[in-house]
């Protein structure tokens, strides 16, 4: 059996620096500023990559990963 794959909101933690860009434009609230660092709330994600677009420093992707 063909393993799934499941696309993931990643966050890179050595360019996050927490300007909140990216929660502003998130249409669900599955983001989130912890200790200056954007989190997500997977559940909450529908991958729609608003925020991607508003990082000014790249720091945001969707990656999919096998289950």
């Amino acid at each position: 059996m063909a393993e799934v794959q499941s696309p993931i909101f990643i966050v890179d933690e050595n360019l996050c620096y927490g300007c909140g860009a990216c929660i502003a434009l998130c249409p669900t609230n599955a983001l989130d500023l912890v200790s200056r660092l954007a989190v997500v709330e997977q559940s909450n994600c529908t991958k729609c990559e608003h925020c991607i677009a508003s990082c000014p420093v790249f720091a945001l992707s969707i990656e999919e990963v096998n289950e």
